[in-house]
């Protein structure tokens, strides 16, 4: 295979994404909190929320005081030190969806995403998410009504097909451009594997030879090497990380790490227990700013982040079996001291 060289960056119309490594808009994951830890720990070139209703930002912005509007819910909150951030709205009206891009626009987004590849059910049957990959006419008429509405880059993000007897890469690509949108990501599964199976990275490849704008891969990249072979196996312009991140938030200055010296640090057992302990009291000082209530989401990440960690299954038993945030807060503080501060 010929020798491809790695993008350093990314550039999606006006905005520039430095590095080409992308957080992938994952729901009841990247809230404001999550984004500024992945943001903090760095080599992340760009940030997405999660993927957000369009009759919910409609429906809030139009019942909020004109005071109000300029502080959006709280899937659409976010803080100054969290650009470039992208949008990401799922719905099937196109001047809903219109609208809400208006609404991102006005509160000050680098740009706007369409999903059109949440796989889950209850999103499908509305005829949203990767519902609409069977739609495709639809899909061109939600893409130019969007792209009317809005001046900042617009990209959209979507599965190789609904199954696979109804592939349709290459022709949601070709329809992205001619609509005008800036760039497209792909995850390389249909929507009838959910995650299930191997990302088709192939797919990536078909979508990159299709369209002249820039393509955004995604699906299975675990680690650093796993990128790098999504970068050459394809020839993307940009890489987007989801599941792995939740669980490595270091994965993103692994990556820049092993690109410009061939290896890359794992962190230490302090190092993820410091990161742990600081997530459940940021995630307690902005409760306000995030949706679902603390004590799940706390439960919720220690699902993720303590897998690996030593006595993690111990740790994630003590936390899920908790009351209260305080009783999660004690539990971290227990293993620090019994399994961290000791071996330290």
């Amino acid at each position: 295979m010929q020798e491809v060289e790695i993008p350093r960056q990314l550039q999606f119309g006006s905005l520039r994404i430095q590095p080409a490594v992308v957080l992938a808009p994952m729901a009841g994951v990247t809230d404001t909190v999550f984004r500024r830890f992945i943001r903090h720990l760095s080599g992340c070139g760009l940030i997405m929320t999660e993927f957000t209703s369009s009759h919910g930002i409609v429906a809030n912005h139009a019942s909020a005081s004109p005071k109000a509007r300029r502080t959006p819910f709280n899937y659409l909150y976010y803080e100054p030190d969290e650009h470039p951030i992208v949008a990401q709205l799922f719905g099937a009206d196109p001047n809903v969806l219109a609208d809400a891009a208006r609404v991102v626009e006005d509160l000050g987004f680098d740009g706007v995403d369409m999903n059109f590849g949440c796989p889950v059910k209850k999103v499908v049957k509305c005829n949203g998410g990767s519902g609409l990959l069977r739609d495709l006419p639809a899909v061109e008429q939600i893409l130019k009504t969007i792209r009317s509405a809005v001046k900042i880059p617009f990209t959209c993000k979507f599965r190789t097909g609904w199954d696979d007897r109804s592939i349709v890469v290459a022709q949601m690509g070709r329809i992205a451009e001619d609509c005008g949108l800036q760039g497209v990501s792909l995850h390389g599964r249909t929507r009838q594997q959910g995650y299930a199976g191997k990302s088709n990275w192939d797919r990536i490849a078909e979508l990159k030879q299709a369209v002249r704008i820039p393509v955004v891969g995604n699906g299975d990249v675990f680690s650093p090497e796993d990128c790098v072979r999504m970068f050459r196996h394809t020839g993307c312009d940009g890489v987007m990380i989801g599941r792995a991140a939740s669980s490595n938030p270091w994965i993103f200055q692994q990556i820049q790490q092993y690109l410009e010296t061939g290896s890359y640090d794992q962190p230490s057992e302090r190092q993820r227990c410091q990161l742990l302990r600081d997530y459940y009291r940021t995630l307690l000082e902005d409760s306000g700013k995030i949706s679902g209530s603390p004590l799940g989401k706390m439960k919720q990440f220690a699902t993720y982040f303590t897998r690996g960690m030593a006595n993690g299954a111990q740790l994630r038993k003590s936390v899920h079996r908790s009351a209260s945030t305080e009783q999660v807060l004690d539990c971290v503080e227990t293993h620090f001291r019994e399994h961290v501060a000791m071996a330290a």
